[in-house]
């Protein structure tokens, strides 16, 4: 835990470095928030490198499964940052996306959710431990389902300045406490997150489908790696649940009307 944790820092840190000392090489990475403020993407590359380190770390075989999850989901979100204007079409969330392709139109975020999948499917098959074929397949599908629903589901939440770093660190930090493959990708989170915390709260960068899509695919890796097969499946029905509710509903909107959820969602903002 603690070397994928020192690892991830190592990449975080290096990596924003280099973006700072170069920004003239990232100008098609701006951005305008939701308040009109200029902020940058290249938060997306820091997150990327943090959690590629943290995967690298992993041992075993499950480490290939690692690097594939949070790979695609790296390049996925590049690919929706940084050429859905050059698509034939544009969508919103998994109906607009989905709907697009009924009607033979490619969006961007068609090809994240299918590289994404991909890269689960790889991410899932690497953690197998159920007995007997028909146990097998669903301990796959629930994983595949887990790792690649919460890759969309932390980048659902990066609308407001910190919102998706706060949430997947809180998730990561009993996981990151436990002794299994994913452990370490747990970890990795967390270091990447209080990276990118500054920036992030400040409203100066955000994670981006890049970032947010790395982040929250080691998160799911993390979850999927658990030995509990009722955990997997509650996490998967939550995450699945969750991400429904956000074709009809606004979180910004349920979050600023509870005090609470309103408070924390704020903490550490100017």
């Amino acid at each position: 835990m603690f070397a994928s944790a020192l690892a991830s820092l190592g990449a975080a840190i290096g990596t924003n470095r280099f973006v700072e000392s170069s920004p003239g090489s990232f100008e098609s990475w701006e951005r305008t928030s939701f308040s009109g403020q200029e902020l940058t993407l290249t938060e997306g590359l820091v997150a990327s490198a943090g959690m590629i380190a943290a995967a690298a770390s992993v041992s075993g075989r499950a480490k290939i499964g690692a690097l594939a999850s949070v790979g695609a989901g790296a390049v996925a979100g590049y690919v929706d940052d940084q050429m859905e204007d050059r698509f034939p079409a544009k969508g919103k969330g998994f109906h607009g996306h989905l709907g697009a392709l009924r009607q033979g139109k490619l969006t961007s975020g068609a090809v994240k959710i299918g590289v994404i999948g991909l890269g689960a499917s790889a991410g899932a098959a690497t953690l197998a431990t159920e007995q007997g074929a028909l146990r097998k397949l669903g301990g796959w599908l629930v994983r595949t389902g887990l790792i690649a629903g919460t890759a969309n589901f932390v980048n659902l939440l990066d609308l407001r300045p910190g919102r998706a770093i706060k949430a997947s660190a809180a998730a990561s930090v009993p996981l990151a406490l436990r002794s299994n493959p994913g452990s370490g990708l747990a970890a990795g989170v967390i270091a990447t997150g209080a990276v990118c915390a500054r920036d992030d709260l400040a409203g100066r960068a955000m994670l981006g489908d890049m970032g947010a899509n790395a982040m929250g695919a080691g998160l799911g890796f993390a979850l999927a790696s658990s030995p509990s097969a009722a955990l997997r499946v509650g996490a998967l029905a939550c995450v699945g649940g969750l991400t429904l509710l956000s074709e009809r509903v606004s979180f910004s909107k349920v979050i600023e009307e509870n005090p609470v959820l309103s408070r924390i969602d704020q903490f550490g903002r100017p």
